[in-house]
């Protein structure tokens, strides 16, 4: 009988080929070496040399145009988001985080022996929240009393 090359076969077959033809390249070919050294490159690239002014001229106006005062409507918009967090004299006596409610459950405990030596414990009524820590809500997220 006659042996056939089924497809699990050949696709080990060819990736083996494949990955046999990569280590065959040669890094040179691949990543050719230059005479610059990296600061040559950084200083060709962002105008840094000493002998090109002008492109550092004009590096350094575009870092400038970036390190502009802010206007009056920059601090506006500004303010204006944080004024919601931020606390400040005007809202300080009104509540930013307003508790969730967390309803009281009233529980009847029914008369019992407690204690090592077994004392008599009349029966007695306890209020104890639903929940076991209080919530708080963000910023305007609950609105209505409660």
């Amino acid at each position: 009988m006659r042996p056939t090359w089924t497809d699990a076969s050949f696709l080990l077959a060819a990736s083996l080929l494949v990955a046999l033809g990569g280590c065959s390249t040669s890094k040179d070919a691949v990543l050719p070496h230059g005479d610059s050294t990296m600061l040559d490159i950084w200083n060709q690239e962002t105008g840094g040399g000493a002998s090109s002014s002008q492109a550092s001229r004009r590096l350094l106006d575009a870092r400038q145009s970036l390190r502009r005062p802010l206007t009056e409507g920059d601090i506006r918009a500004e303010q204006a988001v944080n004024s919601t967090y931020t606390r400040t004299a005007a809202n300080e006596i009104y509540r930013q985080f307003h508790r969730l409610p967390n309803p009281d459950l009233v529980m009847y405990v029914f008369p019992h022996l407690a204690g090592t030596d077994p004392a008599p414990v009349p029966g007695y009524t306890t209020v104890f929240p639903l929940y076991q820590r209080v919530q708080y809500a963000m910023p305007g997220e609950r609105l209505e009393a409660y």
